[in-house]
C-alpha cells in the first residue's frame, strides 16, 4: 500500500529505517532485527542505499523481503550519487518488478573524499529532479527528506525550505526530517513550510542514542546540533554505554511525547538497526498492549 495512503487513514505514524549490512551474516541479524520490531506495528520501514549504489543490491532485496516474508510495507532510498538515469532507471525497474510501491529519493551526500557533490554524466544534480523523473515514468509514492536545521550546503533557510518546495512540487508526497535533539527546530520547520505552502505530512526523525561517539559522529555527518545540557550529560555517561544508551531512551520518549502531544504525525526511528532501544521507547509512549 502507498504509504501516502497509510498516512491518510487517520492515527499516529510510526516508521523505522535500517540500512544494508555489508556481509550476510549482518544481513541476517538485521531481518532478525526487524522480525523483533515486527510486533510493533509499524505503518511502514524503510532502507537506506549506500554512497554510489554500494549496497542496491541489498537494498532492494531487503525491502521486498520485508514487504513479501514480514507483511510490512516497506520503502527503498534511492540517490543520486554516481547514478546515470540508466542506472536509476534499472533500480526502479527492479522495484515494480518486486512490487514495492514507495521510495524515498535523496540527491546523497557526497562519497567519502569528495569536498562537495559531483554529478556524474547523464546524472541528476539534484533531489527534485529525481522526483519529477519518478512521477513522470512510474508509479510509486515518493517521499523526500527535510532539514528542521537547514541542509549543511543550503546558504540559509530561506534557500533550504524553498530546495524543499522544489521536492514537493515535483511530486513528493511526504516528507521525513534529518534527526534533531531540540523540539523546537522541527516546530519551525512545520511553521515556515505551511507558511510557503507545502501541505504534504512532515514526518519528524528521532534517533535514540546508543553512545557517545556515535551521536557527535552523525551530528557532525549531518549538521544537527546537540543541546548543551543534553550534550554535558552525555559526557558525562562517556565511559558507560549502557547508562547512555538509557539515557538516549529517557531523552527520545521525552521528544515523542512533545511531538506527538503538539500535532506531529507520527515519528520515523533511525533504529540503526537495533531494536532495543526503540522497543523501549513505545513501551515507554505506552504504544505497545500489556502482555495477557
Amino acid at each position: 500500500m502507498i504509504i501516502k495512503d497509510l498516512l491518510r487513514q487517520g492515527g499516529l505514524s510510526f516508521s523505522f529505517e535500517f540500512f544494508p549490512p555489508t556481509t550476510s551474516a549482518g544481513f541476517d541479524a538485521l531481518y532478525a532485527t526487524i522480525g523483533e520490531l515486527q510486533p510493533l506495528n509499524p505503518t511502514f520501514v524503510s532502507v537506506t542505499y549506500g554512497a554510489g549504489g554500494s549496497t542496491r543490491r541489498k537494498t532492494v532485496d531487503l525491502v521486498a523481503k520485508i514487504k513479501h516474508e514480514l507483511g510490512l510495507e516497506s520503502m527503498a532510498h534511492l540517490t543520486c550519487v554516481g547514478a546515470t538515469q540508466a542506472d536509476l532507471r534499472e533500480v526502479l525497474d527492479e522495484l515494480v518488478e518486486k512490487k514495492m510501491e514507495n521510495v524515498l529519493a535523496v540527491r546523497g551526500d557526497p562519497p567519502r573524499g569528495a569536498a562537495r557533490f559531483e554529478p556524474i554524466p547523464g546524472g541528476f544534480s539534484h533531489a527534485n529532479e529525481l522526483v519529477a523523473y519518478i512521477r513522470a515514468n512510474y508509479p510509486f509514492c515518493t517521499g523526500v527528506a527535510g532539514y528542521p536545521e537547514g541542509h549543511r550546503e543550503a546558504p540559509d533557510l530561506s534557500t533550504d525550505l524553498e530546495n524543499l518546495k522544489r521536492k514537493v512540487d515535483a511530486g513528493a508526497a511526504f516528507v521525513i526530517t534529518q534527526l534533531f535533539f531540540d523540539n523546537r527546530y522541527y516546530f519551525d520547520f512545520l511553521d515556515r513550510a505551511t507558511a510557503s505552502g507545502i501541505r504534504v505530512p512532515i514526518i519528524p526523525g528521532i534517533m535514540p542514542i546508543l553512545n557517545v561517539a556515535q551521536v557527535k559522529r552523525f551530528t557532525q555527518l549531518c549538521g544537527a546540533t546537540i543541546p548543551s545540557p543534553f550534550l554535558a550529560q552525555l559526557e558525562a555517561l562517556d565511559d558507560d554505554d549502557d547508562a547512555a544508551q538509557q539515557y538516549g531512551i529517557e531523552r527520545a520518549t521525552q521528544q515523542c511525547r512533545n511531538l506527538l502531544a503538539n500535532g506531529a504525525p507520527g515519528i520515523h526511528f533511525y533504529t540503526l538497526n537495533r531494536s532495543r532501544s526503540t522497543w523501549k521507547i513505545f513501551e515507554n509512549l505506552k504504544m505497545i498492549a500489556p502482555a495477557g
